[in-house]
């Protein structure tokens, strides 16, 4: 029987278990984490892209962002199109100076990684936490399974980082929040390419064949979508049907769409899926175990991280002054950011994807929500504030 003892045991090895990690580090609180994957498969999974500026700060702050910022790709705004007619919403202008960069959410978990492992630090990749007894005393554990062996992670607290798929919440008892779910009756088949990108920043575009967005992965890489139906299958999608779409989709007046080989093709569904209690006693969920979002506002990294500043703020609190306060309000503290995002989510998807016959009166409300863009600046100063994230003091009570 493997025995170990730290303060904070993390479930998962992601961008928000790694972050946590990190930052508890810097305020000298120990932890461990457990990852039922290897370290290449989480290191080689590719994820979102865009990085909110609050992200940013928190990655300058723990001194972990020298790469991103050698390598990431900065965006001060984003093209919005409908019909074929195109707008620029720019960032920096319309939010003090905030923007995006886009870098990819494997390198950031690499980068976290590296300074963990360099650090001496413990994480145990391949290793499958079974159960979480106890979190409702002061000494919960984590029962897991390495190698064949079994073991158990004492701790104090218990950071379930590990997805909506994972134990953490799995195991948060059922009476103790509410579900809230929307499914979306239209997915996303994304493909890589080996392209430069066509765009210098991201384009969203309604068509009246249904949604496309223009990304980038690197100045040689190019992420790309375009909306299907849920039942479809990437074996419909050849690589000339889907260039033609996307050319279809994306143009404008004097713009071409740059093709090359692609290298990956999937196929995403689109859904909102949330709890409304992040905690029960000792055990604390983060990201994708406690909310999903539709990717089309580029909130699922970013959210996530936001929770673990909420909740280191309260592991602080606790080992430093002995007080249990933002514990007891990391809930209600992260619900307004999630909430925040769920609802921007919901907009952008609502907004650039067809959902009725084009004409309709559907069709008629996207169309006059994108006038008012083209005439409002206030409007796109909404979209624009959560687009690169709102300052976390924008949601103090």
């Amino acid at each position: 029987m493997i025995s170990i003892k730290t303060q904070v045991g993390i479930i998962g090895a992601g961008p928000s278990g790694m972050v946590l990690a990190n930052w508890l580090k810097k305020y000298g609180i120990d932890a461990v984490i457990i990852e039922l994957r290897s370290r290449e498969y989480v290191e080689g999974r590719v994820r979102a892209g865009l990085v909110e500026q609050n992200t940013k700060d928190i990655l300058k702050e723990l001194g972990l962002d020298a790469r991103m910022k050698k390598e990431g790709i900065v965006h001060d705004g984003v093209y919005l199109s409908f019909d074929e007619e195109r707008i620029h919403i720019p960032f920096g202008e319309l939010t003090g100076g905030r923007t995006i960069t886009i870098y990819g959410q494997q390198e950031i978990t690499k980068d976290l990684t590296d300074a963990w492992l360099d650090g001496g630090e413990t994480l145990h990749f391949e290793t499958k936490a079974t159960k979480i007894i106890d979190f409702d005393t002061k000494s919960p554990k984590i029962h897991f399974e390495k190698d064949g062996e079994e073991g158990i992670l004492e701790c104090d607290f218990v950071a379930a980082c590990d997805g909506f798929h994972g134990i953490g919440r799995k195991t948060l008892p059922k009476k103790s929040f509410q579900s809230y779910d929307i499914t979306y009756p239209f997915s996303w088949l994304g493909i890589l390419a080996n392209v430069a990108p066509s765009t210098d920043e991201l384009i969203y575009a309604y068509h009246e064949n249904g949604f496309a967005l223009h990304s980038l992965r690197s100045e040689t890489v190019s992420r790309l979508y375009v909306q299907v139906d849920n039942d479809e299958s990437v074996d419909n999608w050849s690589d000339d049907r889907i260039w033609s779409e996307l050319s279809k989709r994306l143009a404008n007046l004097g713009w071409e769409l740059k093709e090359g080989p692609i290298f990956e093709k999937s196929i995403t569904p689109m859904r909102s899926h949330m709890i409304d209690s992040l905690r029960s006693g000792r055990l604390l969920l983060a990201g994708d175990a406690a909310h999903i979002v539709p990717p089309t506002g580029g909130k699922g990294m970013n959210l996530a991280i936001a929770d673990v500043k909420h909740m280191v703020d309260a592991f602080v609190a606790y080992y430093k002054t002995n007080s249990e306060t933002l514990l007891d309000t990391y809930t209600n503290d992260a619900l307004r950011r999630i909430w925040r995002a769920q609802d921007f989510s919901n907009f952008m998807t609502k907004l650039f994807h067809k959902q009725d016959a084009h004409g309709s009166f559907t069709y008629r409300l996207q169309k006059a929500k994108f006038d008012y863009l083209k005439v409002s600046r206030a409007y796109k100063t909404t979209i624009a504030e959560n687009y690169v994230g709102l300052p976390f003091e924008s949601f103090k009570n």
